[in-house]
This record gives structure tokens, C-alpha cells and sequence, in this order.
């Protein structure tokens, strides 16, 4: 086989078609550094067309998990942000990163991520909070404004389709339902489901402007862990109650699909997250019986699912995988029967086929494809200074510019 140099004088041999075609098929994070080796490189991969080729051709992967810590009792947001990428093969363990958004130009909370970009607010409370969209691998962010009354329990979820200039934000609010007088006294007799619903208001980056939209989710449970998975223009949230509210954003149809098995199925109080995977939806459950992971198989906006279920391990078999570190863990799983008290496993965001998990005070990632779970850090390295819960973002990497945005 006959090798070719690529320096600066022979790599002009090379018909260019041919560079752009070979790079193109290279992950985002060594194609950043690629820049450094010529002129012409540099040109090719932060050419906007280059970009938009590089995203067909080349998978886009999970890099890691971001971590933002929860919020106050009195209100206030916590700025404690952490960043902690997977493992690859026979690589060291992670390091966890927490200067992970020191380019923006104050101190923010992370939102949403959605294929590289992120989403981070202002700390509140401020007199004037800003939404930042950003992208962390290329330090590069845009600035826009807060919805009116902005508040540390809002939700925000980023809509993103690798089109810098077109973007949209959706904000879900819990709000309590008014009862009239009249209907008091009937409605003290009868289940207390349905007395909050939730709201939703969008932004799009081609209007600028924040409007309230006309549909309303009634649904009694408050939202828990990834809130605002980003699927095919659907928009996921877990709730609670066994519920998962869907958004179509498009248009604007809200729905409230149940989860593959509820809580009340079993002994102890299981622990669930969702997350996207081959572009479907997916949902994560602990509980004494195992690690269960199903998929969402629907048609057009989820009037007809059906929950498969795609992997499963037990816990003895983790405990099997790592006898030390998960000693005892089905009978401390099985021990958790009011939700008060905390769990010792713990689903908190899911990529790509890949889980972070907590045990007791230590963080893990497990790969269904792998069927292997590796140490990622402690909890206590991600300095956590909230009372409540963190909120874990699946994050990949992206050579998309904000600058058209």
C-alpha cells in the first residue's frame, strides 16, 4: 500500500474532496484538535458546510454527564455545576471537571442539553436574569432573555436540530388549579388527582419573543429527575406518578403515557429515569427485582405504545461484578419501602446505552451494551451544597457554531 504524506506541500496533492470526505467521518473532539496541523485544516473543519456534513457522517455520542446541583430550601439557586465524561476502552478512570462553563460571562445553572449544546440560566434570584445557549467544546454562547417570572423550580427544555439559527425553548410550569366555592365541598370527597396541571410556553429564536400556549397537561405529580428529553420534535418529562408528560411541540399536543410498571408492583419504592437511544425513548427502573431498561415503540404522537423491554441484570449479578463495592445490594435496595427515605441505587440519566448510576455516596457508569460497570467518581466530588436533588444531563460533543445563531 502506497503511503501518503499529508504536509503542507503534498497534502495539495490530495484531491480535497477526498480530506473533507475522511475527516468528515471523525468524531468532533479530535477533529478540534486537528485544526492545529495546517492552515487548510483549520479552514475546512470550521467551515459551516464542513460542519453540517461532519454531523451526517459521523456518529454523534455520549461524552459524558452533566451534573447541576439542586436548589436551596430558601429559593436560591446553587452555582455547583460538574461535568463527568465516560470511560473508553483501557482508558484511565474520568476526571470530574467543575470550571465547566467559566467562558460565559456570569455564573449559571445548567438547564437542558440537547446534541451538544447546553442551555444554562442566570443564578437566581437576579433583577435581571439571562438564558445563555452555548457550546462548551468551542467556548462559544449566545445571550437572550429570562420568560417573565423566572424561577429556580422552572423547567426549560431546548429543542435543537444541528440549525444554529433555529432553535426553541419550551418552559413547563406546575400551577394549582382554582376551585370555585361551589365545588368545594364535593371536591373534598373525591381524589385530589388533577388539581395542579402544568402549562407550557415557548420560545423560538426566529421570533425572539416568549408566548404561552394554548395546551395544558392535568397531572397531580410534580416532575423528577431529566426533565425535557428531546426526541424526534417530542418532548419528554418523567413524573412522580408513574406518568410521563409528552410534548409535541410542533403541534403544540400534550399527552400523559403511563410508565412500563408502577411503583405499586412492587415490595420495595423502585428508582426510574428516561433518556433517548437509537432514537427512541427509553426508560430506566431499579428496584429489587433488577435493572430494567424498556423502549418505546409508538406511532405518530403516542396515541398507540407499547413499552418493550430491551435489558435486564439482576442485582446479585452486580453485586457478583463487584462483590466489594455492591455487598449486599439487593437486600439494601429491597429495604427502601417509603419514599422519605433515600435510595442506595439509583438511575440518574441514560445515553447511548450507557447509565449513570448512584450507590450509597459513589457514582457508577453501566453499559447495557457491555453489560460492565465502571467507577465513575464519588458524590461527594462533585462538592454538592443542595439538599435537593442534582439534575443530570447527557451531554455529547459538537463543532456547531452559535455565531449564525
Amino acid at each position: 500500500m502506497k503511503m501518503i504524506k499529508l504536509g503542507n506541500e503534498s497534502e495539495e496533492c490530495l484531491n480535497s474532496d477526498i480530506i473533507d470526505d475522511i475527516l468528515s467521518r471523525i468524531p468532533a473532539k479530535p477533529l478540534l484538535g486537528m485544526k492545529c496541523i495546517s492552515r487548510r485544516w483549520q479552514a475546512i473543519i470550521s467551515n459551516p458546510s464542513f460542519i453540517k456534513s461532519q454531523l451526517q457522517k459521523a456518529e454523534l455520542l455520549l461524552d459524558g454527564f452533566i451534573v447541576q446541583d439542586g436548589y436551596m430550601l430558601s429559593r436560591q439557586d446553587v452555582k455547583t455545576v460538574t461535568y463527568i465524561p465516560v470511560m473508553s476502552k483501557n482508558e484511565d478512570p474520568p476526571v470530574v471537571h467543575h470550571k465547566v462553563f467559566t467562558f460565559l460571562p456570569e455564573q449559571v445553572v445548567v438547564l437542558a442539553s440537547c446534541k451538544g449544546i447546553v442551555c444554562c440560566r442566570s443564578l437566581l434570584p437576579s433583577p435581571n436574569p439571562s438564558l445563555y445557549l452555548c457550546n462548551p467544546l468551542i467556548r462559544e454562547w449566545i445571550q437572550f432573555n429570562c420568560p417573565i417570572q423566572s424561577h429556580v423550580t422552572d423547567s426549560i427544555a431546548l429543542l435543537y436540530d444541528f440549525e444554529p439559527s433555529r432553535f426553541k425553548l419550551v418552559r413547563v410550569k406546575r400551577c394549582e388549579k382554582e376551585v370555585w366555592e361551589e365545588e368545594e365541598e364535593e371536591s373534598q370527597s373525591e381524589s385530589e388527582e388533577g388539581s395542579f396541571f402544568f402549562t407550557f410556553e415557548l420560545y423560538s429564536s426566529e421570533t425572539k419573543t416568549w408566548r404561552k400556549s394554548q395546551e395544558t397537561c392535568d397531572c397531580n405529580h410534580d416532575l423528577i429527575k431529566n426533565k425535557g428529553v428531546y426526541i424526534g420534535g417530542v418532548l419528554h418529562w418523567l413524573t412522580e406518578g408513574d406518568k410521563i408528560i409528552t410534548f409535541n411541540v410542533e403541534k403544540e399536543l400534550c399527552l400523559l403515557i403511563s410508565v412500563p410498571v408502577p411503583a405499586s408492583q412492587f415490595r420495595s419504592v423502585p428508582e426510574a429515569c428516561i433518556g433517548e437511544h437509537e432514537g427512541k425513548l427509553h426508560y430506566v427502573q431499579v428496584s429489587e427485582n433488577g435493572l430494567h431498561v424498556w423502549y418505546l415503540d409508538s406511532l405518530e404522537d403516542y396515541f398507540d405504545f407499547k413499552w418493550i423491554l430491551k435489558h435486564f441484570k439482576t442485582l446479585e449479578d452486580f453485586e457478583q461484578e463487584h462483590p466489594r463495592r455492591f455487598l449486599n445490594l439487593k437486600k439494601r435496595v429491597s429495604e427502601r419501602v417509603i419514599m422519605d427515605t433515600n435510595p442506595w441505587m439509583s438511575p440518574l440519566g441514560f445515553q447511548d446505552g450507557k447509565s449513570l448510576i448512584k450507590v450509597s455516596s459513589e457514582l457508577y457508569i453501566y453499559d447495557m451494551k457491555s453489560d460492565k460497570t465502571d467507577h465513575a467518581c464519588s458524590f461527594r466530588q462533585l462538592n454538592p451544597q443542595s439538599m435537593s436533588p442534582s439534575t443530570v444531563f447527557p451531554h455529547s460533543l459538537t463543532l456547531v457554531s452559535l455565531n449564525d445563531a
